[in-house]
């Protein structure tokens, strides 16, 4: 079965040309200029992965990110201007998993796509290894095999990207990660993001595990260095 992509942005022109150049991958295309339709159609049948222009009328695209995560983890990435790097980290944080700048290589596009997909159906499909075995960090339990994550008994939702970085950070407890390992682990070695994609991330992770225990204070961050997962006491 091809890979569902849905597109949504008030640019016909954006439409028309993108999922002319995903239909030639194989893929098969939604496309919606309106991001109300896009949250009715796609909270009656979701895609495998949703393309958002953040700058929309009436509902834009974080509002659109925030009503489709509470009922869906697939993957996301925006569309931005150049210059709104404030809506970038903004998005980031809300659960996006990349975004790309306008005006943009349809290749490029076409590649984060792919990426994304890819990691999500390995995450998905693999047979558990010594790789999925069960993480235990004090009061964090991490289980790769069926994506959960849980805080203190009580359950994180977390993206494909976030699941990746608490587990790259707490399987080695105490040790530095650095961005690049860090993009390594969430993006693959062959997907380059930049530095603030992962700040942006590690600052959502910690939202959501604030949201579940206020005191949360785990992941830390070594200025210029990177972040490390702390050891648990006791």
């Amino acid at each position: 079965m091809p890979q569902t992509i849905a597109l949504v942005d008030d640019d016909r022109n954006i439409l028309a040309s993108v999922s002319m150049a995903l239909e030639a991958e194989g893929f098969t295309v939604r496309t919606f200029s309106d991001s109300t339709e896009a949250l009715r159609e796609l909270s009656a049948q979701p895609c495998d992965l949703a393309v958002l222009d953040i700058k929309m009328p009436r509902m834009d695209g974080m509002e659109l990110l925030s009503k489709l995560r509470k009922q869906s983890q697939m993957p996301v990435i925006f569309l931005t201007s150049k210059d709104d790097e404030v809506d970038e980290v903004l998005g980031l944080r809300m659960g996006a998993d990349d975004y790309i700048t306008k005006p943009f290589s349809q290749r490029l596009l076409i590649e984060r796509i792919r990426a994304l997909l890819r990691r999500q159906e390995l995450q998905r499909e693999k047979k558990p290894t010594e790789n999925d075995a069960i993480i235990v960090r004090g009061e964090l339990v991490l289980d790769p095999a069926r994506h959960v994550c849980t805080w203190k008994g009580m359950e994180v939702a977390l993206t494909v990207t976030e699941f990746l970085l608490i587990k790259a950070l707490a399987q080695r407890p105490g040790m530095v990660k650095n961005r690049d390992q860090l993009m390594d682990a969430a993006y693959g070695e062959h997907i380059y993001v930049d530095d603030r994609t992962i700040d942006s991330h590690v600052k959502r992770l910690r939202k959501k595990f604030k949201a579940v225990d206020d005191e949360f204070a785990n992941i830390e961050t070594l200025y210029g260095v990177g972040y490390r997962y702390r050891e648990a006491k006791g």
